[in-house]
């Protein structure tokens, strides 16, 4: 079930939007001014956002701009046609797609979809439905938040917990550093390949047998890392 945020101050527009989506698997979440959006995406795993421009106390680009500071979920901006320079603005500070008002059902579902499933391949993401990943003898069980390698617990940091979910939900793919930083820290990854490179070598020393030999967690050299589901030959 994805997690989608309707921001905007027009409860008919958010009314219509609920109607528009509801025949999907969907839990929508609302807000009617840009900071009530932040402080939803603080406090909710959302993977997508359609964000209103005209809106009181916080307007749509400052929010997005906010956003991009701590997020890479998908924004979809909700315009009038009258609004052409605030969408190219819009589409420069990180949006990813713009929907003009008034816009039909099919519109609306079918930029949804597409960005959903572009965000989703991408990694960005995992809707809530599976709850339990594993690889091998590592096993994590995100509704409580607990990880077991051959059935022990393992304590783990909010980082190093998050990392080891993006990896075992995306088996056999190579995330580089700056891609673990970016989904992981919700920042602009700018130098902090180390401060990956730290983390995963701390979450090795807690999740393999031998950390300098890893059977899990493996480096692609000169792309990033990866969890593999059995031990390279």
């Amino acid at each position: 079930m994805a997690n989608i945020l309707i921001c905007d101050d027009e409860k008919d527009i958010v009314n219509a939007l609920k109607i528009y989506l509801s025949d999907s698997d969907y839990t929508i979440f609302e807000a009617d001014t840009g900071k009530k959006a932040l402080d939803l995406i603080e406090k909710e795993e959302l993977h997508l956002v359609l964000l209103d421009i005209m809106m009181p106390e916080m307007d749509g680009l400052t929010a997005l701009s906010e956003i991009r500071k701590r997020s890479n979920v998908p924004v979809i901006l909700l315009t009038a046609k009258s609004e052409d320079t605030d969408k190219i603005l819009g589409l420069n500070l990180g949006a990813d797609d713009y929907i003009t008002k008034p816009f039909s059902p099919l519109e609306v579902t079918a930029r949804v979809r597409s960005q959903l499933r572009r965000y989703l391949k991408l990694g960005g993401g995992s809707i809530s439905g599976q709850d339990i990943f594993s690889v091998g003898g590592i096993e994590l069980d995100d509704r409580t938040k607990s990880v077991t390698v051959d059935g022990d617990a393992v304590a783990l940091t909010p980082k190093e917990y998050e990392i080891l979910k993006l990896l075992l939900s995306n088996p056999g793919k190579v995330f580089s550093p700056k891609e673990i930083y970016s989904l992981v820290w919700k920042e602009r990854p700018f130098g902090t390949d180390n401060t990956v490179a730290v983390h995963i070598r701390h979450l090795r020393e807690k999740v393999e047998i031998n950390p300098s030999d890893p059977r899990y967690i493996k480096v692609v050299f000169g792309q990033g890392y990866q969890i593999v589901k059995e031990r390279e030959k």
